[in-house]
C-alpha cells in the first residue's frame, strides 16, 4: 500500500471507504471529523477539542477493563487532533490544548485499571510531543507557557508538566529565563520539581555554578549525581565532574543490583553501578589520565564482570595488546566465586565455547533460583552445545518440581520438552543418566504432580 496506490481509487471509493470506517470506529470518526473542521480553520479545530476536552473533564464514570482500549483509542484521537490538526494551523492554541489536556490525567486513572499501563503510556507520550509544538511558539508566547506553568510546579510530584517545563526552558530567550527563574524561586521556594526548572534554565544559559549549587538544595531523594556530573562533562568542567560521579549514593536512593548480587550477598555499593564507572572513567580520559581511567575500568570488571567495563578497557588499548587482554579476562570470569554471573558474562559476549566448560566445571554449583541466567544459557547453547543445555535444562527442571512451584509447571513441562529434542542429538551423556533413564527418575519422582504431567506434550 502506498499513496500512490489509494490515489489512484478515486476520490468516490476512497469517500465510501472512509464513511464505512468512520461509521464502525468512533476514534476513526473522530479523526475525520477533525480532518473536516480543519477546512473550515484553526477556530473550528479549536472549539471540536474543547468540547472533547470538557466531556473528559466532567467525566465521573469508572472504566470497565474491557472497555479501556476503545477508552485509551478515543484519547489517542484527541491528542492526534491537536498534535496533527491544530498544530499546522495554530501551534499556540495547540500548546494550550494540550496542556488542558495532561491536566485530566490524574482523574482519569482514578477511572481506570490501567493494568497493562496504557493510559499512562498515552499521556507520557503526550507529554513528549509538547516539544515539537513549543518550537513552533513565538518567544511571546513561549513567555506566556512559562508564565502557566509557574502555578502547575507549586509541587514536589514528577508530573506531566514537569517534563514540558524541562523541555521549555531549552527554547526561552536569557532574559525570558532569568525572568521564569526569578518567578520560581518567588512562588516554589525550595520545592523540587521548580528547583529542577530552575537548573535547566541556569544550564541552558551556561551558569554550571547555579545548577551545581540548586542540585545541593534538592532532597537526597531527588539528586542524581550521575546526571549532573554527565552536564558537567559536556560542559567542558572537569574537575567538578568528577567531584560529583564520585559522589556517594544516599543511604535512601534505589540502586541497581543483579539478581545474582541480591542471591549471593556480594552487592558492594562502589561497584554497583557500571554505568557509574564508565562515567568516571571518560572523566578521566577527557582530563588526560588514561592510566587511571584503564585502572578503574579493570577494577570495575574484576568487581562486577559487567561486559560493557570490559569492552571499553579492550578499545582502548594499544595495538597487539588486546589479545593477552582477553585470555586474562576471561581466566578471571571462569574462576569467579558467583558462577552464574560468570556463565551470564559468557552468554552475553558471547564465548559459548567457555560458556559450555564453565557449565560442566562447577556442575554441582547451578541453583535453579536463577532461572533467568539459566534458562537464556541453555537457549543460547542449544545449537552448538547441546549437552551443556541439557545440564542447565535439568537443573531447572529439577528445581521447580523439587519445591512444587506449582505457577512454574508450564515452563517445566517446556524444559522437558527441549530436553527430549536434545537426547536425540546426544550419542554420549559421559557420566550423566541418559534421558530415558532421567524421564523414568522424574516419573519416579514427581508421578503425583498431575497438574504437571497435564502440561507435558509427548515427544
Amino acid at each position: 500500500m502506498s499513496v500512490e496506490a489509494l490515489v489512484a481509487l478515486g476520490p468516490e471509493k476512497l469517500a465510501q471507504i472512509i464513511l464505512d470506517e468512520a461509521t464502525d470506529s468512533a476514534p476513526f470518526r473522530k479523526r475525520v471529523n477533525a480532518a473536516l473542521a480543519a477546512l473550515k480553520g484553526p477556530d473550528a479545530v479549536a472549539k471540536l477539542v474543547d468540547r472533547r476536552l470538557a466531556a473528559l473533564e466532567r467525566a465521573q464514570a469508572i472504566i470497565p477493563w474491557e472497555k479501556e482500549k476503545a477508552f485509551v483509542a478515543d484519547l489517542q484521537a484527541t491528542v492526534d487532533t491537536i498534535v496533527k490538526e491544530l498544530a499546522p494551523a495554530d501551534a499556540f492554541s495547540a500548546v494550550n490544548r494540550l496542556l488542558r489536556f495532561l491536566g485530566t490525567q490524574q482523574d482519569v486513572l482514578e477511572r481506570t485499571a490501567d493494568s497493562g499501563g496504557r493510559v499512562s503510556n498515552l499521556y507520557w507520550e503526550a507529554a513528549e510531543s509538547a516539544h515539537g509544538l513549543l518550537e513552533r511558539l513565538k518567544p511571546m508566547e513561549r513567555a506566556q507557557v512559562a508564565q502557566w506553568l509557574t502555578g502547575t510546579l507549586q509541587s514536589d510530584d514528577y508530573s506531566l508538566f514537569l517534563r514540558v517545563a524541562l523541555v521549555l526552558a531549552s527554547l526561552l530567550s536569557d532574559a525570558q529565563g532569568r525572568d521564569w527563574e526569578t518567578a520560581l524561586a518567588k512562588v516554589a521556594g525550595d520545592l523540587a520539581a521548580p528547583l529542577e526548572v530552575r537548573q535547566a534554565l541556569a544550564e541552558a544559559r551556561g551558569d554550571m555554578d547555579t545548577v551545581m549549587a540548586l542540585e545541593a538544595r534538592l532532597p537526597s531523594w531527588r539528586q542524581n549525581p550521575l546526571r549532573l556530573a554527565e552536564r558537567l562533562l559536556a560542559a567542558g568542567r572537569h574537575e567538578d565532574a568528577l567531584r560529583w560521579v564520585r559522589t556517594e549514593d544516599k543511604p535512601n536512593r534505589l540502586i541497581m543490583a543483579t539478581r545474582a548480587e541480591l542471591m549471593s550477598g556480594t552487592l558492594q555499593r562502589r561497584w554497583s553501578n557500571p554505568e557509574k564507572l564508565q562515567l568516571e572513567a571518560k572523566i578521566l580520559e577527557a582530563m588526560k589520565d588514561r592510566a587511571a581511567a584503564q585502572a578503574l575500568r579493570w577494577k570495575g570488571f574484576e568487581a562486577t564482570l559487567n561486559a560493557s567495563l570490559l569492552r571499553e578497557y579492550i578499545d582502548k588499548l594499544d595495538d597487539f595488546q588486546e589479545f593477552d587482554e582477553l585470555d586474562r579476562a576471561f581466566a578471571l570470569v571462569a574462576a569467579s566465586e558467583d558462577p552464574h554471573k560468570a556463565l551470564d558474562f559468557f552468554i552475553r559476549w558471547p564465548r559459548l565455547d567457555l560458556a559450555a566448560s564453565l557449565v560442566f566445571a562447577r556442575r554441582g554449583d547451578w541453583r535453579g533460583a536463577y532461572y533467568d541466567v539459566l534458562s537464556d544459557a541453555a537457549s543460547a547453547l542449544e545449537e552448538g552445545f547441546p549437552l551443556a543445555a541439557i545440564v542447565l535444562y535439568r537443573v531447572l527442571l529439577d528445581d521447580i518440581l523439587g519445591r512444587g512451584v506449582s505457577a512454574a509447571y508450564g515452563h517445566a513441562a517446556r524444559y522437558l520438552h527441549r530436553l527430549g529434542a536434545l537426547a536425540r542429538r546426544v550419542d554420549a551423556y559421559a557420566d550423566m543418566e541418559n534421558h530415558t533413564t532421567y524421564a523414568l527418575r522424574l516419573r519416579k519422582d514427581h508421578g503425583r504432580k498431575s497438574s504437571f504431567w497435564s502440561q507435558v506434550t509427548p515427544d
